[in-house]
C-alpha cells in the first residue's frame, strides 16, 4: 500500500478500499467541493465539511467546519476539535472512513471516550470565512428600566432563539458577548458560493423578525431592536482557551472589522453594514446596488476611512425577495 508507515484514511467503496495518505502538509480538508484535499461525492456532505490537522508532535485532530449534517467520531458528533487515535471511525454524511496511524499507540474504547471529552489543543487554522456580529440596541437603558426577572427571561429567550436561527443557517460557532452574538460561516479555500452569503442574510432577516415578535411579548419601555455587521475574509480560528475550558473562536482583522461595522450602523442610521468583500459577492444581483448604499465610514482603530455598504432590514427583505423572484424566472 505505502512504502513507509504514514498516517492515512481508508474509504470503503463498492469497488474496493481507497487509501488516502495524510502527507504533504499538516492539514487536509474533506468535502464535496472540488477545492478540498479529499473530495467525496456524497450529497449529504457539505462543500467544505471537515478538516484534519496534524500538530508538531504528530497528533491528529478532527475539526468540523460548520457542516450542515455534522461530523462524527466513533458515532459521536464533533463540536470541538477531537483528537484521533489509530482505528477511529470518521463519519461525514453517509460516508464512513477509518483513520490509521501506524506510529500511534493503541487505545481502548474507554481511553477514546475520555480523550473525546477532555483533549483540546491550541490548534489554529487560517480559513476564509464570513463573520456576523449582531448587537441588541440600547441594552444599557433597557437594564436600567426593566425589572431584572423580566430582563433575564427576555435576554435568555432572545439568545436561545438567536442560537437556533444561526446554527440552522450553517454557522460553525456562535459566541455570546454581553449583549451581542458573533457567528462564523466557513467557505471554500479560495472562493465563496454566492448562495452561502445569501444564507447569512436570510439568518439576519430571521433574527430581525424574531426580535420584533419577542419584543411584543414583554412589557418593555421601548421596542427591542438589533443591528448587524458582516465582514468576509481570512482569519485564524482555533482554541484560545485552556484544556479544561476550551474557547473556540476566530481572531484577526476580519473579525475586528465585523464588530466595527456593526458599531458604525448607529452612526449612519442603518440596521446592517457590510464589508467590501461581502458586498462584492452580492454584486451579481443588480438589486444589491439598489438596496445597499455605499458609505465612507471611520471605524475605531483604523486610520483611514473604510468603505461600507449599509441597508435597513426592510431593504434586506426586499433584496431577498428580488433574488427569489429572479430565481423563479431563471
Amino acid at each position: 500500500m505505502f512504502t513507509e508507515p504514514v498516517p492515512y484514511l481508508v474509504l470503503r467503496t463498492p469497488g474496493g478500499n481507497r487509501y488516502l495518505p495524510l502527507i504533504s502538509g499538516n492539514s487536509w480538508t474533506v468535502g464535496r467541493g472540488d477545492d478540498n484535499n479529499f473530495v467525496i461525492p456524497d450529497v449529504w456532505i457539505s462543500r467544505s465539511h471537515a478538516l484534519l490537522q496534524a500538530t508538531e508532535v504528530g497528533e491528529f485532530y478532527l475539526i468540523d467546519l460548520g457542516s450542515r449534517n455534522g461530523t462524527f467520531l466513533n458515532g459521536r458528533r464533533v463540536s470541538v476539535p477531537a483528537k484521533l487515535h489509530d482505528g477511529d471511525r470518521l463519519s461525514f454524511g453517509q460516508t464512513d472512513l477509518e483513520f490509521h496511524s501506524p506510529t500511534s499507540s493503541k487505545t481502548t474504547a474507554g481511553d477514546r471516550g475520555a480523550a473525546f471529552e477532555t483533549q483540546t489543543s491550541v490548534l489554529h487554522v487560517r480559513r476564509l470565512m464570513s463573520v456576523m456580529v449582531v448587537d441588541i440596541r440600547d441594552f444599557t437603558s433597557l437594564t436600567r428600566q426593566l425589572d431584572e426577572a423580566i430582563l433575564s427571561d427576555l435576554i435568555g429567550n432572545w439568545f436561545n432563539q438567536a442560537g437556533n436561527i444561526i446554527r440552522d443557517s450553517g454557522s460553525w460557532v456562535d459566541k455570546y458577548i454581553g449583549d451581542a452574538v458573533m457567528s462564523i460561516w466557513f467557505h471554500g479555500e479560495r472562493e465563496i458560493a454566492r448562495e452561502e452569503i445569501v444564507q447569512i442574510f436570510q439568518a439576519i432577516s430571521d433574527l430581525y423578525k424574531m426580535t420584533t415578535d419577542l419584543s411584543n411579548q414583554y412589557p418593555l419601555p421601548f421596542p427591542l431592536r438589533i443591528g448587524a455587521g458582516i465582514n468576509t475574509g481570512y482569519a485564524m480560528v482555533g482554541n484560545t482557551g485552556s484544556g479544561d475550558r476550551p474557547d473556540y473562536t476566530a481572531i484577526g482583522d476580519t473579525v475586528n472589522t465585523a464588530f466595527r461595522l456593526e458599531s458604525c450602523t448607529k452612526q449612519i442610521g442603518c440596521n446592517i453594514a457590510l464589508g467590501q468583500t461581502t458586498y462584492d459577492y452580492l454584486a451579481i444581483w443588480g438589486s444589491a446596488q439598489q438596496r445597499f448604499q455605499e458609505y465612507a465610514v471611520r471605524l475605531k482603530g483604523y486610520e483611514v476611512p473604510t468603505i461600507a455598504y449599509a441597508a435597513s432590514f426592510e431593504d434586506l427583505d426586499f433584496f431577498l425577495l428580488d433574488k427569489f423572484l429572479r430565481d423563479q424566472l431563471d
